[in-house]
This record gives structure tokens, sequence and C-alpha cells, in this order.
């Protein structure tokens, strides 16, 4: 029995590339990020489209859903384009031509919808079978010109149609519309334009290729967004974001009251309730923020009591929007309520500029407007030859039909004779007429109806108007000044469509540089109340509210007790100092209420596990405190410097091992001295100006022991004395005016205090 072997080269194996992974891998992620570069991701800037837009509108065009035709199905649309140009998800097909149907998100849609297309709240658009679709008249703008020659004509991907490269419209859609989307390594970040002022640049460009950026600016003025609002960013930073193709603006939303009788009230926004009372009306909100998103932020700043100077919101919108804010009372400034609403919710956000396209070559750059431009033009000019030179060979054609028709009719006689006689009529008037082989046939397949002498008349005027055009077209196509004439002649034309008067083209986003921001600070926000702040021995804390006693009988969960009672006011920080040196800050609107025993003060802030909390106190601006360790080091301190911004709290006081912050104190601005008792009972006074103002550290020596360690320590004013609490009910204070004998330099070891100096060398 015969084996047959199966040759070699059938075996999978061989088929194994032996190489580096990483090199394998990098050569297949650069095949894929150039495709999602230059085939999905980023506009081409002629047509200012990426692919799929490109192709969606091209399937539209091919079912001749023209402005003044009958709608059609969005599925079948979505059909069209997913089977024939554009092999991927119908879902991302028809979020494509949603947006380009909505006139909140496109200034100048392409695509008219009928049924729902979503709208600015962020509902979506109803499903493809449900609604229909045709092209806007800027749609037909742009793909003028498709059936002259003027784009090249690509297969597409299975090879069985063909779609166009580009689109050659005189409509300048990428700044128009703008574009927006992520490649790999690279985005693009375009905001919409208006037409007339991206017209009145680019003429002024024609006009002058030498001009100066900032002349460009003064005709294209920045961002016209399709929701309106304001870009409040100088003149300066707009243009030199255009300048290089990067930046970013700040955009606000409008506060409009066009029911307000007053003007300035009008265009702030207000309308007056009478009684004092107003309220604010939002018109128009930024780009790409939803509606319904940006009133559930507002809601929720008034739940959770962050904005305590607004009372309430309203979405009263039908087709236009307004949204009405009202004020917690009539006293709050109406500015400082818009700052705060910028500051704390999206009716303030910044839009990026980043203008990445892909140029002629389909080379993804970042360009400046000018550069942008000056690119444009160079390709409306490259579409403006190939048009007149397919114009050129179609007149070139008819000028061959039209003079044989005419040399027919000059020997109309003969002609007849020859078709009537000769078997092979064709190459017999070719020979005796001299006519080409397409003349012959185009005379042959002449009806007798073309032989009446008035369509001798209409092929004379005919060949004198092809001449004359050929002519014109001849000098267009030998000139480049005609050309930029012919192309700001179009633009022109273009620009009436889209002028400033019309609905369409009116600006609808304002560039106004807002005013200096109004310094506020969120204590503004918090009524300002009395409160009695308590802090467990076990570290539980509370607010009662007034100012309450501080030695009154206050009640605490069994085994815990008092540590420390201060009044406050809610707009106040409270400083609390660990004995690890670490200091942490809370609002006192923030803690719990007194009816309880509070709340944990670990649970607000992060607080080391074995560390204590030995001084609650009250910040106020620029004021200083004395910090000292159990070892008799210290330094003060300005409260500015102990402010922490997050729960882990601030690291003021450095100790090491068994150290420990002992002392916390409030220096009076008239203090000028500091006192210092160790446990060895021995005082020290010194001057104030010994100890050095620090932002963190360990201090310097106070007080020099041979054993034990600092017992307390406070400042004083010298002339007044040294006084100090006496023992019992009675809650006396004794003075000691006389304090010379201990006023020495910063650091002796002191001497005995005192006689009636408390046995626990407590101030």
């Amino acid at each position: 029995m015969d084996i047959t072997t199966t040759d070699d080269s059938s075996d999978p194996f061989d088929a194994i590339v032996d190489a580096p992974f990483d090199s394998a891998l990098s050569e297949r992620y650069l095949v894929y990020a150039l495709s999602t570069i230059t085939a999905r991701s980023l506009p081409d800037l002629r047509d200012g489209l990426k692919p799929v837009h490109r192709r969606l509108l091209w399937a539209m065009r091919q079912l001749k859903l023209d402005p003044g035709q009958a709608f059609k199905k969005s599925a079948r649309v979505v059909g069209d384009v997913i089977g024939k140009y554009h092999p991927h998800g119908d879902t991302s097909v028809y979020d494509a031509m949603v947006r380009l149907a909505q006139d909140f998100a496109l200034r100048y849609p392409l695509v008219e919808g009928q049924g729902n297309f979503g709208n600015i709240d962020g509902d979506n658009a109803a499903a493809y079978r449900y609604t229909e679709a045709r092209l806007t008249r800027t749609a037909i703008r742009l793909m003028a010109g498709l059936d002259e020659g003027t784009v090249d004509f690509i297969p597409t991907y299975n090879g069985e149609e063909e779609e166009p490269d580009i689109f050659p419209g005189l409509f300048p859609n990428l700044l128009a519309n703008g574009a927006s989307g992520i490649a790999v390594g690279m985005a693009t970040n375009i905001p919409s334009h208006n037409v007339a002022e991206i017209v009145d640049a680019t003429l002024e460009l024609i006009d002058n290729p030498h001009v100066e950026h900032s002349r460009l600016m003064t005709l294209f003025q920045g961002p016209d967004f399709p929701t309106g609002g304001v870009v409040v960013d100088s003149p300066d930073v707009i243009a030199a974001a255009y300048e290089t193709g990067r930046g970013s603006f700040r955009v606000r939303g409008r506060f409009h009251a066009a029911e307000a009788k007053e003007d300035e009230d009008r265009d702030a926004g207000i309308e007056r309730l009478g009684g004092g009372q107003y309220q604010l009306v939002i018109s128009e909100i930024p780009y790409m923020v939803q509606k319904g998103k940006l009133i559930e932020q507002i809601a929720q700043l008034i739940a959770d009591r962050k904005l305590p100077i607004l009372e309430d919101i309203r979405d009263e919108s039908d087709e236009h929007i307004r949204i009405v804010i009202v004020p917690k009372s009539r006293n709050v400034d109406p500015e400082l309520l818009k700052e705060s609403l910028y500051k704390l919710t999206d009716l303030e956000t910044r839009f990026g500029l980043n203008l990445n396209v892909l140029d002629a070559t389909r080379t993804p750059m970042v360009m400046g407007l000018k550069e942008l431009l000056t690119n444009w033009i160079a390709s409306q000019i490259d579409i403006l030859q190939r048009r007149s030179q397919h114009r050129l060979d179609k007149i070139a054609a008819r000028l061959e039909l039209v003079e044989g028709y005419i040399i027919a009719y000059l020997n109309l006689d003969r002609i007849i004779e020859i078709i009537r006689t000769e078997d092979e009529p064709k190459p017999v008037m070719m020979a005796e007429f001299n006519l080409t082989d397409r003349q012959a046939e185009a005379i042959l397949n002449m009806r007798l109806r073309s032989l009446r002498k008035l369509e001798e008349m209409a092929l004379r005027q005919e060949l004198e108007d092809l001449l004359a055009e050929r002519d014109e077209l001849e000098k267009l196509l030998a000139s480049p000044a005609r050309q930029r004439t012919r192309l700001k002649r179009d633009l022109a034309d273009l620009r009436k469509e889209y002028a400033e008067t019309t609905a369409l083209g009116r600006r609808r986003t304002t560039i106004a540089e807002a005013a200096p921001t109004v310094e506020f600070s969120m204590d503004a926000m918090i009524e300002k109340e009395p409160v009695t702040v308590i802090l467990s021995q076990r570290g539980w804390i509370r607010a009662a509210r007034g100012h309450v006693a501080l030695d009154s009988d206050f009640k605490f969960k069994e085994g815990d007790g008092p540590a420390f009672a201060l009044h406050a006011q809610t707009t106040d920080k409270l400083l609390f100092a660990a004995d690890n040196g670490r200091f942490y800050t809370l609002g006192a609107d923030k803690l719990p209420g007194a009816r309880g025993f509070g709340e944990p003060i670990r649970t607000m802030v992060d607080i080391d596990a074995d560390a204590h909390i030995v001084s609650v106190l009250v910040y106020r601006a620029k004021g200083q405190v004395l910090l000292a360790s159990t070892i008799g080091k210290g330094f003060a301190a300005e409260m500015d410097e102990m402010l922490a911004e997050t729960r882990k709290g601030r690291q003021v006081v450095n100790v090491k091992g068994d150290v420990k912050l002992a002392i916390v104190r409030e220096i009076a601005p008239e203090h000028d001295h500091v006192a210092v008792v160790g446990d060895n009972r021995k005082l020290v006074i010194f001057a104030l100006e010994e100890l050095p103002l620090m932002a963190k550290g360990q201090g310097v020596t106070l007080q020099r022991y041979r054993d034990g360690g600092l017992s307390d320590a406070v400042t004083l004013k010298l002339e007044e004395g040294l006084s100090w609490t006496m023992g019992g009910e009675t809650g006396r204070t004794r003075t000691e005016k006389d304090v010379m004998l201990w006023k020495v330099a910063r650091g002796a070891a002191g001497r005995l205090p005192p006689q009636g100096f408390p046995r626990d060398n407590k101030f």
C-alpha cells in the first residue's frame, strides 16, 4: 500500500514568521492607528467631513433626497450607507446622521429631520424606523459640482460602487460646523463659526496673502455656537488660540429676560416681581451641555445646601430655553448669584480648541487660522481649475458635433443623396466632407425633425456661445488672478445667503470679555448664626444653636465626658490640633446638630488612630498661635498656614518618638512676652520677638530642663503681669504684676514661680 506524503509547503507551521513580538505588534498597531487617524476620527480640511458623514450625505444624494423632495425613512438611508459604503454598525451611522440634523449640535445642519431627533435636554432620537430625513440647502451647497469632474471618485470597500473622495462645494464646512474626534495619539476639537465672518476673513486673505493674524481676527471674531451663549475670554486670548491652533475658551450661558420692562434688567436676565423680589432667567446654555443635567446640578446644590443664597429652580422652557432661578431673598446680589452658578455648575464650561485636521495629502497637522484658510483657498482654486478643465473637455466634444451638424446643413441635399444611394454611407461622408467618426455617426442619427431652418440658426448661435465660453475658460485657466477673482465672486454670492441679516446667518454667540470675577467665598453663602461647639473626650463632636454657657451640663455617652467647648459662628472654620503635630480644618456649618451626641470627628477627618485632639481653635484671618511640644521646643505660626484643604490635614509641628504637641494657644495682638513653666516647676518669661514665626518645623528651645519636660506655656502683656486661675469654686484669678525676676533670655532654666502658683503647673 502506497502512502502519499503531503507536500511540505502545505504545512501551516511554514507560514509562521520568526520575528520579535514587540516589532510585530507595533507594526500592526501602527496600521490601525493610521486607519483611525485618516479614515475615521479627523475631518478633511477641504470639506470638513469625516468618512461616515461624507458617505451619509452621498447616499442621501443618490436617493435624491433634495430639499424640495419628499422625506424618506432614516432606516432606508442607514441601510444604503452600511450596505454600499460604510460597513460599520447601524447604530453608529444613525447617531452620526442624527447629529447632522440637530440644530443645537450643528450650527448649519446638513440633514433636515422629520420626527423625534432628540433634544437639548439630552433625550435620544427615536429609532430609525420612525424618523424621516432629507438634505438641507447647505448640504446641497457642500456637494455642488460633484458631476462636474471636480473631485476623484474612489471604489467603495467591496469595489461594486464608487464614492467621492471629498465634496467640492464652496461652503466652508470645517469652520462653519466644526468637528470633534479622538484618534490614536491625537484628537481634534473645532467649534462652529459664522459663515459670513469666515467668508470675510477668506476674502481678506485672497486680496492680501501676507495679512497679519490680528487683522484676520478683526473680521473673524471667534466661535459661534449653535446654542448661543457668551465667550468671556479677552480678544488677546482668543486671537492667540487661533494663531497657534490650540487654546481654550470660557463659554457661559446667557441671562436674558425678554419680558423685563427695563433694558438693563432685560440684558441682565432680571425679572422684577414686586415688593423688591426678583428672579433670574437663563435663556441660553453653553454648547454641548444638556439642559436636563444642568438643572439637576443646580437642584442638587440646593438639596446639599451648598448654595444657601439659592431658593429654587424652575424649567419653564418650550421651544426656547427658559430656566428660572429664584434667590433666597431680595437682598441677594444678582451678580453674586450668577458668579456662584458659573463657578459651581456647567453654566460656565471650557471649550478646548484643537485645529487638528487632514490636509490635501491626508496628513494630520495642527494649523492656525491663517494656514487653515490658505490651504482651503488652495483646494477651492484646484476645484475651480478642475471644473473649468472638465467644462472645456465637454465644450470640445460638443463643438465637434455642432461643427459636423453645420457641415450637414450646408450640404444637406448631398448628404441625403449619399444616405439614400450608398450601402455604407458613413465612410463616403467622412471622405467627402472630411468628417470625424463621431460627426458622421451623429449626422446619421439625426431626426428628420431636426432638418428645419430654425435648427440651423440655433446651431450657429450655439457654436458662437461655445466658442466664447471656451475663450473665457482658457483665459481663466491661464490666469491665477482671474481664478482668485472668480473665487471672490462666488464667495460673495455665498455670503449673501448666510448674511448677518438672515435667520440662519445671524451671530448667536456673543464675544464679550467678562468683568473681573466677583471674589466670593463659600463662607459668604452661609447664613451667619451663633453656635456652641462641643467635643467630647472620645472625639464625638456637635454644634448647639446659639451661644450656650460653656460650663453648662452637656450630656455625653456613658463613659464619655467633656473635652472642649467653645463659641463660634456657622461661617467660621475650626482648627483641630492633634498631638502628632497635625492640624485639621472643619467648617462650623458642617457639624452635626446637638439633639443627639453628635458624630465621631474621625468620620469627618482622617486622624491617626493613636493621635488625640489637644486643642480646638476658631480660625481668624492673619491670627497667630503659640505651638510648643512636650520637650520644651516651640514656635509661633500663622493660622493661615494651618488651614487644611483635605481630610488628611496639614503637618505643622514635626515631632519624633515620644514627643507630642502639648500647647496650642492663640496669641493676642497686644501680647509681647511668653511665659513657660516646666514639670520641674521652674518658670521663665522672655520676649515674644525671640520666638520665631514659622510655617512648619520643630521649633526652638523655649526652656531648658535637666529632667522632665514642658508643662504649660502662654503669652502675656508684660506690664499687665502674669495671671492664673485660683483653685476652689470661686474661680478667682490672681495676677502677679512684678514678674521681672523671671524675665530672662529664651532657653533659660528659670526659677520657682510666684507664691500661690497652681500646684498642677498650669496657667
